[in-house]
């Protein structure tokens, strides 16, 4: 099928190719299959440049392939006579054994590789090519144009089609048609699907002698039967109807293992199956026996002729110059392929066609089909199971590919511990019914999620003392079974349960769970071969279990460790209402944080980081992070110098020697709100701006310097200062709230936007708005959310005043600090609070420079700050005893609950914080005080 117009110019496949070649990520624009195609032709080191394939000269040029493929090869080349199509035939290894060109001029003027036999064409060679990618999917395959891995090839299109031995399944080898890109038809699919299903029946003629012989009398039988007798009426379906009626695949394997069972009935019989839909397929067997004596049986299937079926387009018995299919108006004429036995006909009112499903011996029959259905289904599980690192999602995935192929019902039991990812004590003890499949919902089976305690005569307990399968053939008879509840086991025979076999999942020597496979109805009881089939598809199922445990057992972990060094609670705030979210990764945990550190002057520090990666080194990484960043702001920095502390930190954990994983980076927003001021400055280092709500309800994402992302040094960070007015709202957050490779990253912008356009919204219900309207479904990164809305520091609540570099000052300001204090009714910190004062003022004066500052503020606690001109901190010592001086600050220690410095644009503040009783008197209205030095 071509996936755009026949016209077209294939620009998506065109562009994803040129981004793919220079190493960008293609996500759209190209079909899945021609990308993994790409992708693998990437890592066997193929290059696009035009180059020839290799030549190989070890070909087999008079084997069986050839030799049912020349007729057809000859047939196409008169289809496509008069254009500029090419047909070829290759071996199973890609390797062209024959060509036939539509115009004869082509086999000069094409390059040697695409003219002569002997060129290898598969992936590790050519590239993305029909060839190649039909030996790689098993199945019919086009590629068009761009979608060629190789340079040469941009202007064709081609087809590819694998040729299979009809008995064994195997894929002998490919049939090819290329031709320029424009000339593409849709139709060309379908001949070239006919042309092979040809010469699958033509290698037919090069099967054992016993098989030709059989298929041979079957063939004479037709060919001498002329009457339509009790059949007029019906419709018979042949083998190649089947493949090609639109059969759900489950179906026809019901038609198919209908058939066998009749032949190793070895006797003459019919049969009705139900097909999935309703719909009946009559089986009728007879014996045959060949010209040379070998018997054998066959079987037919007949159904109604109103039932519509989507019919095999090959005709058989038909004159040579009939057409193959109808051919396309610009293309000429397409006659048949031409084939060794009739291929079914296209069967009229009242008419009947060639009818085979299965021919064969009874015992040789039925050993060989049951063997290839056991290898079918294990081929199946090794990639139905353990598509994903869920323990439940891997258990129903084996019962599903068991259900109805091996089992009509599958129960598969489970401990608690498993579950969680841990290994289970006792699982004899522990076992929890996790999974309930067959092929009807209402059989009464333990329900999914019910404790399970089992009797230990059932085969499920005796099982795991063997540590093998246990079969059971008859249920009825099965005392340790019945024995284990007879109430419930008598529903279960009631429902025509009668077979089963119970499997431990067991894996590197861990006891995972049970098993359970039943059979009921008219399915034939469990053998030895059933049972064999089991313990090897449980085995298989039950290292994906395990890998799915292990998976789990360290994403507990992972995610236990990240979560410990997430804050477990924020610290109260009088001036921020906070709130916030953590939702980690469905696949592996990452690397988000987010913190809130009060600093002095009752202002407060917001902060979100994510480490690039994920898994426990990025949390581990993370948890380094956050405490470093914490001491630099305990160190009240800055928002820029605190982002460059943190970028020394990262480059030095990527550049270390001790073979660690590399961080590759991190990025983050710091951010410092002072409600006295209703200042916010911030930095970010590569992290996603936030977003700022005002009062009114307007959003805006403020243009703040990017910064690159931690780690990677070489130019400062800088900073940015917004107002927020009373009862805005600050949103942090992290860039799996926002990006979505499913998703465009401005429309989910938008869609913050709008959710945050609510301002009588508290922050708890802004946090769960904006998880439910923007977060992804199906998080792929880890999210961090931080919402804050912020309050201005009433007026009242500050007291400042101006002092000169005077000695005598100190007085005045320790007195107009009483009073303050006074009104605020904090008498009982009064004379802490002026004998601090005192030290800290004198000080200022004394060793410090204008200009000088005092301010007090009520909040939470008591603050005191004295800000002076000079950058010199003070340093806490212990005086000797014969010291004069040197008692001040310790004094400062011993009266304040805490004290610091902090630095300013033009000096340092000095402050210190008392804690105030809980209740606490109003304070009346302040003022600010200037006091001179008069």
């Amino acid at each position: 099928m071509i996936e755009r117009g026949v016209g077209g110019e294939n620009l998506g496949p065109t562009s994803a190719r040129e981004r793919f070649l220079v190493g960008e990520p293609v996500e759209n624009g190209v079909r899945s299959v021609i990308l993994s195609s790409w992708k693998r032709c990437h890592l066997m080191g193929v290059s696009p440049d035009p180059s020839d394939p290799p030549y190989w000269e070890d070909l087999d040029l008079t084997g069986p392939l050839v030799h049912a493929a020349e007729p057809v090869l000859d047939r196409l080349q008169a289809v496509f006579s008069g254009s500029h199509a090419n047909v070829g035939l290759t071996d199973r290894r890609g390797a062209v054994l024959s060509r036939r060109f539509g115009v004869t001029s082509l086999q000069h003027d094409l390059p040697e590789s695409h003219s002569r036999p002997g060129f290898v064409f598969s992936e590790q060679f050519a590239g993305t090519n029909g060839i190649a990618l039909a030996l790689a999917e098993r199945r019919l395959c086009q590629v068009y144009g761009a979608e060629h891995f190789s340079e040469r090839s941009q202007a064709n299109a081609c087809w590819g089609m694998p040729i299979r031995d009809p008995l064994s399944g195997h894929i002998e080898g490919v049939l090819a048609l290329g031709c320029p890109r424009l000339e593409a038809n849709p139709t060309m699919t379908t001949v070239m699907r006919n042309a092979a299903r040809a010469i699958e029946h033509r290698l037919l003629e090069h099967s054992t002698e016993r098989e030709r012989s059989l298929l041979q009398a079957y063939f004479d039988a037709q060919h001498e039967s002329n009457s339509d007798g009790a059949f007029s009426d019906m419709y018979r379906l042949g083998e190649d109807d089947l493949l090609q009626s639109g059969l759900e695949w489950h179906d026809q394997m019901i038609v198919q293992e209908g058939a066998a069972e009749l032949i190793s009935s070895a006797q003459r019989a019919a049969a009705v199956v139900v097909l999935s839909d309703g719909r009946h397929v009559t089986l009728l067997s007879r014996p045959l026996t060949s010209a040379s004596g070998v018997a054998g049986f066959v079987v037919e299937a007949i159904l109604p002729l109103d039932v519509p079926w989507q019919r095999h387009p090959l005709a058989s018995n038909i004159p040579e110059s009939a057409p193959l299919l109808s051919a396309p108006a610009q293309a000429p004429a397409t006659p048949d392929v031409p084939q060794s036995r009739p291929l079914t006909a296209p069967v009229p009112a009242a008419a009947r066609a060639d009818g085979l499903i299965l021919v064969g011996e009874p015992s040789v029959g039925r050993l060989a089909v049951a063997a290839r259905r056991r290898l079918e289904l294990l081929a199946e599980a090794s990639t139905r199971i353990g598509t994903t690192l869920d323990v439940s999602r891997t258990a129903w995935e084996l019962a599903e590919v068991a259900v109805p192929r091996l089992a009509d019902f599958v129960t598969i039991d489970l401990p608690e511990a498993v579950l969680r990812g841990d290994e289970s004590a006792d699982p004899r003890t522990d076992l929890h019914r996790t999974v309930v499949h067959g092929i009807r919902e209402n059989c009464p089976f333990y329900p999914v999620g019910e404790r399970v305690d089992l009797h230990p005569s059932t085969p499920h307990l005796r099982c795991l003392d063997s540590m093998q399968a246990v079969l059971e053939p008859d249920l009825k008879t099965a005392a340790g079974w019945l024995a284990q509840n007879f109430e419930h086991t008598e529903r279960l025979l009631a429902q025509n349960v009668h077979s089963l076999i119970s499997a431990p999942l067991l894996a590197r020597g861990v006891v995972l769970g049970i098993a359970t496979f039943y059979r009921a109805q008219d399915s034939a009881p469990f053998g030895n071969d059933d049972l064999s089939l089991a313990q090897e598809l449980v085995a298989r199922a039950a290292l994906c279990v395990d890998n799915a445990r292990r998976y789990t057992r360290e994403h507990a972990t992972v995610l236990a460790l990240q979560r410990s060094l997430l804050p477990h609670s924020l610290p109260e705030q009088s001036t921020v209402e906070l709130a916030h979210r953590y939702l980690p990764a469905e696949s592996s945990v990452g690397g988000d944080w987010f913190d809130v550190i009060p600093l002095s002057g009752t202002r407060v520090a917001l902060l979100v980081g994510d480490v690039v990666g994920h898994g426990l080194h990025a949390a581990a990484t993370m948890g380094q992070l956050r405490t470093a960043a914490r001491n630099f702001a305990e160190l009240d920095l800055a928002p820029d110098e605190v982002l460059t502390h943190l970028d020394n930190l990262v480059a030095r954990l990527d550049g270390g020697d001790d073979g660690r994983e590399s961080l590759i980076g991190a990025t983050c927003l710091y951010a410092i709100y002072d409600p006295t001021t209703q200042m916010c400055t911030m930095a970010r280092a590569g992290h996603p701006p936030p977003a700022v709500m005002g009062p009114d309800g307007s959003v805006s994402f403020p243009d703040l310097p990017a910064g690159l992302p931690l780690g990677l040094g070489g130019l400062p960070f800088e900073t940015a200062e917004i107002h927020l007015p009373e009862n805005s709202s600050l949103v942090l957050y992290t860039d799996g709230l926002i990006e979505d490779r499913h998703r465009d990253i401005d429309e989910d912008l938008d869609r913050l936007r709008s959710t945050l356009a609510h301002p009588d919204r508290a922050p708890e219900e802004t946090c769960d708005a904006i998880m439910d309207a923007v977060a992804p479904r199906h998080p792929e990164d880890d999210i961090a959310l931080l919402v804050a809305r912020t309050h201005a520091l009433p007026p009242d609540r500050i007291a400042t005043w101006d002092l000169p570099a005077d000695p005598a000052c100190v007085s005045d300001v320790r007195a107009a600090a009483v009073r303050r204090l006074a009104d605020w009714g904090l008498e009982e910190v009064a004379f802490a609070a002026e004998l601090l004062l005192s030290e800290i003022v004198t000080n200022a004066v004394r060793y410090g420079g204008e200009p000088i500052r005092v301010r007090l503020i009520h909040d939470r606690s008591l603050i005191c700050e004295v800000y002076d001109g000079s950058s010199t901190s003070p340093r806490l010592r212990q005086a000797a005893s014969t010291d004069e001086g040197g008692r001040g600050l310790f004094l400062v220690a011993q009266l304040a609950q805490a004290w610091g410095t902090r630095y300013t644009a033009d000096g340092k503040v000095i402050w210190a914080e008392f804690t105030l009783a809980p209740a606490v008197g109003a304070s009346p209205t302040g003022r600010t005080d200037v006091i001179d030095a008069a």
